[in-house]
């Protein structure tokens, strides 16, 4: 069954032009449940509906979170269905078996002066901190992921057009605006910041990333959610904000001042519009909570 799961990966890769994160979780899931068919003496070809629902339940037991048990359902299923095209698999009463439907949690964001508290946090004049403002900049001022900051390079960002373009999940190219705090931020880091990081990276090792970290090599995106963290816990020691709180308080506030859903989706690199829409709960429950504080009768 290794050589299937092998097959099965390229498939995700090729086919369905998954992201990598996606094809390890999934890797990760199916061993899971192959561990499991193997411990029960249970083979791939006499997986059945009872089957998948007894694993179901031993994931519930374990105590994983609503949304993990979902996505391991789905690779599951995803692999069984691969395994049945290729005519490894007759039996397919697996496919009635419903996906745990997930919790939905209004994600966390920050209000406009928290935001600019942080954007000023870091050093100015400084190598680091130009870069660490220009990030902050950059991913506040255009809602992008963090592994798409991490990943950007130096010809991604046309400062003069105020564009970046941005890869995201699925190897998905996208063009996205960024304003002109981040533009100027950026400009300053390039001045200041990347040309003295640069000058530290080994003979032969230049990096085009557009980051760098203090070898002159690609700064990863665990480095900037710790850069993130340090921050915040400047502000305040009980403040926990991670780059897709950023993310998040840029869709919301892009709302709140009328931006259209749509133009948001596509700001963010959303497939379905569906994911977007829990940005409208925020601006929502901000109302509500406006209106309660401020109305002499609410």
């Amino acid at each position: 069954m290794e050589n299937y799961t092998e097959k099965f990966k390229q498939y995700l890769k090729v086919e369905r032009n998954a992201a990598n994160l996606t094809i390890t979780s999934y890797e990760k899931d199916i061993e899971q449940f192959l561990r499991f068919i193997d411990a029960q003496e249970i083979s791939c070809q006499n997986v059945n509906y009872q089957i998948l629902r007894r694993f179901l339940a031993i994931l519930k037991e374990l105590g994983y979170a609503r949304s993990t048990i979902a996505r391991k359902i789905a690779a599951v299923r995803a692999f069984l269905r691969y395994l049945k095209r290729e005519g490894e698999l007759d039996n397919s009463s697996w496919e009635v078996l419903s996906t745990p439907k997930k919790a939905k949690k209004l994600p966390k964001f920050l209000y406009p002066d928290e935001v600019i508290d942080l954007l000023e946090a870091p050093a100015a004049g400084t190598v680091s901190g130009s870069r660490d403002k220009a990030i902050l900049e950059i991913i506040y001022g255009s809602g992008i992921r963090v592994s798409e900051a991490a990943g950007l390079n130096l010809a991604d960002v046309d400062l003069e057009s105020g564009y970046i373009k941005v890869m995201g999940k699925g190897s998905k190219e996208r063009i996205v605006p960024i304003g002109k705090y981040a533009r100027q931020a950026a400009a300053v880091y390039l001045k200041i910041g990347r040309s003295a990081l640069e000058a530290n990276c080994k003979a032969g090792a230049r990096d085009n990333a557009f980051f760098l970290n203090r070898d002159g090599q690609r700064l990863t995106d665990r480095s900037i959610r710790r850069m993130i963290a340090k921050y915040a816990r400047e502000l305040d020691a009980g403040l926990k904000v991670s780059p897709h709180m950023l993310r998040h308080s840029f869709a919301s506030h892009m709302l709140n001042a009328g931006a259209d859903l749509r133009v948001v989706q596509e700001l963010l690199g959303h497939v379905s519009i569906s994911t977007t829409q829990i940005y409208t709960h925020i601006t929502k429950e901000d109302l509500k909570k406006t209106y309660l504080r401020a109305h002499p009768r609410a």
